[in-house]
């Protein structure tokens, strides 16, 4: 019953003259969950037709038919054609001789249309069997042509495969393979296993003969080992082997596979050594943006390299101009080495200046050692033969293409560097020669070069080297740089009235404020006397940046200054420009903020971005911000209801509360065009918690007028989902609404509880003992797993509106929305629709067994007053 590795739809041939008989046991397979199609028939001409045509999977057949035409007829019937198929009768009238009979004709087995509860365990039974009889051919035949293809391949095989007795050992097969990975001992191996033993690493001996005599106990063998050839080459090789018992449970032979890994082996090797090496780059260039002197950052280098890259030891040297002597100046690694004895003179005449560390600063170019012991060229080659070490490799840090110093790498494993490594090490060189280069010219200029001298702040130079880095250190998904250029109007004035320290003294605030607001790792500068320019990062929108702006920087800046006995207000104005799309690099940044400075003084806005229709969105929207602060400050939200209608009797069984908006200025606004808004600035927390008092309250005023209220579900958002005392205040709501709080369900969306799937459950599990509801809304739209969906403590599954409404005209949204009715209903779960509009698709989710709907066709959401209407309505 399955075709490309999918299962279909059980094949069911029902021999019987009754039709309600037939689907009374139908109806047994349907309990149970089993996915079948059926054919029923009742004469001897359509079941030989049925057993062509039909093919079926099972036979259930009543014994005693009408005519000539019997149980034991088609069984023969049956049994001739396909004897296979299992053949249960299910029958009334069926005595113990007749059973008795049928069973020796081949019946697999009969169940009493009284007992019917027997006939799941014997159709389970029954195809079992079929099963396990097809599968041992199969097997049968299979073991056949492998034993063929086995016989062929074996002889080629890389792997090489063996088989040894128990002790006393005795190798009692061993494969072709095994004379490319064993060499010239081969021969002497395969006649004595001890042999094998000998050839197996010293480091690795013990480990080997542990692991064997454990085989030999009848545990499994997987071990990797290495062996050494009478040439002196060392092989890997990963051995797996089995024990084979025989029927008392002896162990007569230990069968194995034994495999050459020695290529992957050093591959491996390779990757994990080019591994470190990119671990150290990028914890270099991590430094590189961190240090600002040259011992922290030498410091840093080699302490990378060695717990991170792996090497035994690093040191870095200065190479002193005047007197051409390299001296260590900082190491990391190996604590009894004589870092003493790396001095290096290159100096004409000099022993020393041949050396690794003379040749590396003389040519500029890395000098690879990948065999000290073998290599003329390494200076003091016992001393560090003595300290393990096996290869090394000298860099020469370049700053303006002069030598101004070497980083050597110590490694104990010879043979290591090869020219992906030593391009990857050239790098990492290159990258600690451009920090040394940024450290140069940083200290060869002084301190006023980049700050400005009153406030402290980095000046417009210092300023636009940071942005330059800001701009290449951004994350592509962190999406923007926000430049913004300040201004503060009519500054002149206060110098010339109140005097020039009052103006430095307003200044420094200025300068404070300005810092404090935008925060880390943002950079502030002074561009001139009353221009101030800060560069924020990460910025993912406009409405950040603007908001930003009016809550953090404007809100600071627009506090009052002192200035002595006097607090003054000073106006500021501000442009923004936003990197990329404003400028791809610092310096078109600044111009088109500056840009946009000058439209924000001449409109009198406080501030513009320099895109204007950035200028227009943002206004749009923190005015609808605004709006809404005031919406909920003065109770401006109301909540509708939409009823659901139980499709079998028509009533209204509950209700949806859906939240609406009446502004004075806008009237009543789409929940589309705030809802987002009251999400992306956190005011859902306050706007949900009011929702769901809300929903309560309504409830039991209308119980206390003597209404009988269904049950209504409330809308939750992620975020609200996410809180940590989320739980905690819907006890509150539920507890504080007496008995209208145990009529309150919430809806969620199945990709909120994805975001967080044991925590989302946690949650839920607590919600729903305190007699609330909960309903997974938009069902079908998410990507959840449906194991999960199993464990969730949901009452109702809701039908997302966009399958109800194209279910009448597509055939697959027709079967998804079956598919999740089934669903449901195998998980003892509700199934609600929304968006229902048309009579059609009411019939359909009728015909479907959908338990409710909601949606225009029966009611548009109403207010409270409407819905206490329609309440009375239904009671008269």
């Amino acid at each position: 019953m399955e075709t490309d590795g999918k299962r279909e739809p059980m094949r069911v041939l029902i021999l019987e003259d009754v039709p309600t008989d037939a689907e009374i046991t139908l109806r047994e397979l349907r309990k149970v969950g089993i996915a079948f199609v059926s054919e029923r028939v009742d004469t001897r001409d359509k079941f030989e037709e049925a057993l062509r045509e039909f093919k079926p999977d099972l036979i259930l057949s009543d014994f005693s038919l009408p005519a000539s035409f019997d149980g034991l007829a088609a069984l023969d019937i049956a049994r001739a054609a396909l004897p296979d198929v299992p053949y249960v009768f299910v029958s009334g009238t069926i005595g113990e001789d007749r059973a008795v009979e049928a069973l020796k004709r081949g019946a697999t087995d009969y169940v009493l249309k009284d007992r019917l509860n027997r006939l799941i365990p014997v159709i389970q039974r029954a195809l079992e069997e079929v099963a396990e009889r097809a599968a041992r051919r199969r097997a049968e035949q299979e073991l056949e042509e492998t034993r063929g293809r086995l016989e062929s391949i074996v002889s080629s095989f890389p792997d090489i495969i063996w088989s040894v007795s128990p002790e006393p050992y005795r190798l009692l097969y061993i494969s072709p393979g095994f004379k490319t990975s064993w060499g010239a001992l081969a021969d002497a191996v395969s006649r004595n296993v001890d042999a094998w033993f000998e050839m197996v690493h010293p480091d690795d001996r013990a480990d080997v003969e542990r692991a064997w005599r454990a085989a030999m106990r009848g545990e499994p063998l997987d071990c990797v080992y290495r062996i050494v050839r009478k040439d002196g080459v060392a092989r890997w090789i990963n051995n797996r082997a089995q024990a084979i018992r025989d029927d008392t449970g002896k162990i007569v032979r230990v069968d194995g596979i034994a495999r050459d890994i020695t290529k992957l082996k050093v591959q491996e090797e390779h990757i994990a050594r080019l591994n470190r090496i990119r671990a150290v780059l990028s914890g270099i260039n991590s430094t590189i943006v961190r240090v600002t002197d040259r011992n922290t950052l030498f410091r840093e280098a080699c302490r990378v390299a060695v717990e991170d890259g792996g090497f035994r030891f690093a040191w870095i040297g200065a190479l002193d101009q005047r007197s051409l002597e390299v001296k260590p100046m900082v190491w990391w690694g190996q604590s009894d080495f004589p870092v003493e004895r790396l001095h290096v003179s290159l100096a004409a005449g000099s022993t020393t200046a041949q050396g690794t560390t003379g040749t590396a600063l003389r040519t500029g170019k890395p000098v690879v050692v990948n065999d000290i012991a073998m290599d003329s060229g390494v200076m003091r080659k016992a001393l560090h033969l003595e300290h393990g070490f096996r290869a090394l490799v000298a860099l020469p840090l370049l700053v303006e293409e002069e030598a101004f110093g070497v980083l050597k790498l110590y490694s104990a494993e010879a043979g290591i560097f090869d020219d992906e490594e030593v391009r990857l090490l050239e790098e990492l060189a290159g990258d600690i020669s451009f920090a040394l280069d940024h450290i140069g010219k940083a200290e060869r200029l002084n301190y006023l070069a980049y700050y400005d001298g009153l406030t402290g702040l980095p000046n417009r130079t210092l300023f636009h080297e940071r942005v330059v880095q800001l701009i290449h250190s951004i994350a592509p998904e962190d999406q923007g740089v926000a430049m913004v250029v300040l201004d503060l109007e009519r500054f002149r004035r206060i110098n010339e009235t109140l005097g020039m320290a009052a103006g430095d003294g307003i200044l420094k605030q200025f300068a404070e404020r300005l810092s404090d607001a935008v925060g880390e790792p943002a950079t502030v500068a002074r561009i001139s006397a009353d221009r101030f320019a800060a560069a924020i990062a990460p910025m993912r929108s406009e409405t950040e940046i603007a908001r930003v702006l009016e809550h953090r920087i404007f809100a600071s800046l627009g506090e009052p200054f002192r200035a002595g006995d006097q607090v003054l207000h000073v106006p500021v104005k501000a442009g923004v420009a936003v990197y990329p799309g404003d400028g791809r690099d610092a310096a078109a940044l600044y111009v088109n903020a500056e840009a946009a400075l000058v439209k924000a003084k001449q409109s009198g806005e406080r501030f513009l971005f320099y895109a204007p229709q950035m200028n227009a969105r943002v206004a749009e929207r923190l005015t609808l911000e605004n709006r809404l602060r005031t919406a909920i400050r003065e109770e401006q939200f109301i909540l509708h209801y939409q009823p659901k209608v139980d499709l079998a009797t028509g009533e209204v069984s509950g209700l949806e509360a859906l939240l609406r908006w009446v502004s004075p200025d806008l009237g009543l606004v789409s929940p589309a065009q705030f809802v987002p808004i009251l999400e992306e600035t956190g005011m859902i927390l306050e706007v949900g918690r009011w929702a769901l008092r809300k929903a309560i309250s309504d409830h039991a005023a209308w119980r206390e007028r003597g209404l009988q209220p269904p049950r209504i579900a409330v809308n939750v958002s992620a975020i609200q989902l996410r809180q940590e005392h989320f739980v905690a205040e819907v006890r509150n709501a539920v507890e504080g609404g007496g008995p209208s709080g145990r009529h309150i369900d919430l809806e969620i969306t199945e990709s909120m509880i994805m975001e967080d799937i044991a925590g989302s459950i946690q949650k839920l599990s607590e919600i729903k003992a305190l007699g609330v509801g909960l309903s997974l809304d938009d069902f079908g739209t998410g990507y959840s797993s449906l194991s999960y969906i199993a464990k969730l403590p949901v009452n109702v599954l809701k039908i997302d509106r966009s399958f109800i409404t194209a279910m009448s005209d597509s055939a697959e949204h027709m079967a998804i929305v079956s598919a999740v009715i089934s669903l449901a209903r195998a998980l003892n779960l509700k199934v609600v629709a929304e968006g229902v509009e048309t009579r059609e698709q009411s019939n359909l989710l009728r015909l479907l067994r959908c338990d409710e709907a909601q949606g225009y066709l029966f009611n548009p959401p109403l207010p409270p007053e409407k819905i206490e209407r329609l309440f009375a309505s239904s009671n008269s």
